[in-house]
């Protein structure tokens, strides 16, 4: 019979990268870890962990073993979790959430917002960051939820899930002025025009530059922003061109002097909650999921 107390000593080597920081981790001594997972070796009738030079590595069975390990204690802590909640007869305090950099504000606000209406009130935290940094945060259990522009990147090795809420297309704002000194129609009058866009490490920045290249339209870069409100408030400022999701044009709008160039679902920016529930329960991401379909285009 399989004794999850060797197995975990085994999974928390693989993820901590050895024996001695595992030990640490573990506040036991490496003999004992080792002792272990010799133990688990013997049971399962394989070898899981060889000499890699001065480290250990998984072998190809290791990496199999290492595989389940993560999704049966990632659903231990979900029932932990579980268990919590109802022993709190659903009431929530904390609800922590990060909000990957380059998803604008207002989105992040229309999401999270049904969060803050259910019966039982909530403490919302948020966080904004890099999506790679917010996955470190939310696979310690720092973050309940991570609002992206993205799934979880392939870099990335945590134990989460992507829920997609939906997309959007974009439009193409401009001082009025600007705007008036642009030559031709939409999109041929952004060729050569000023133009600020979304860094490099949005999603959506890529899916812009092989637009351009489709149309043959070469934009006189003027700005690369991470953050999009600072990329809105240049824009706003006369600075150049600027783009947001198409659901958010009527807030772009209601800016005084702004004014739209034109639109395209061609390319188009995508929303997703991650989180390490699989199948949704916690309250507040619920409301957020079902909230989603009304504010973005379904997947």
């Amino acid at each position: 019979m399989l004794n999850f107390k060797h197995l975990k000593y085994f999974w928390t080597v693989g993820k901590a990268g050895g024996v001695i920081k595992a030990g640490e981790q573990l506040h036991v001594t490496p003999q004992t870890v080792s002792a272990q997972i010799q133990l688990l070796e013997s049971a399962l009738g394989v070898t899981l962990l060889e000499r890699s030079g001065r480290t250990l590595a998984l072998t190809e069975a290791g990496r199999l073993v290492f595989g389940y390990a993560e999704e049966i204690f990632s659903l231990g802590s979900e029932l932990q979790e579980a268990v919590d909640l109802l022993e709190k007869g659903g009431r929530l305090s904390d609800f922590k959430v990060g909000v990957a950099d380059a998803v604008p504000k207002a989105i992040a606000y229309r999401l999270l917002q049904p969060a803050l209406e259910l019966p039982e009130k909530v403490r919302l935290a948020c966080r904004e960051w890099k999506l790679d940094s917010l996955m470190s945060e939310l696979a310690v259990h720092r973050l309940d939820l991570v609002i992206a522009d993205a799934p979880i990147p392939q870099s990335v090795s945590v134990r989460a899930f992507s829920h997609r809420l939906g997309e959007s297309g974009i439009s193409f704002f401009a001082r009025e002025d600007l705007a008036n000194s642009l030559v031709g129609r939409f999109p041929a009058m952004l060729d050569g025009a000023p133009t600020l866009l979304p860094g490099e490490d949005a999603a959506i920045r890529g899916r812009l530059n092989g637009w351009f290249v489709r149309l043959a339209i070469r934009p006189l870069i003027r700005g690369d922003f991470d953050d999009s409100a600072l990329m809105r408030a240049f824009g706003e400022a006369g600075a150049g061109v600027f783009v947001g999701p198409t659901v958010l044009e009527a807030d772009f709008l209601a800016k005084e002097g702004v004014v739209l160039l034109g639109r395209t679902m061609d390319v188009r920016e995508e929303f997703y909650a991650i989180s390490v529930e699989r199948r949704i329960r916690h309250p507040c991401v619920v409301a957020i999921v079902e909230n989603a379909r009304d504010l973005l285009i379904e997947a």
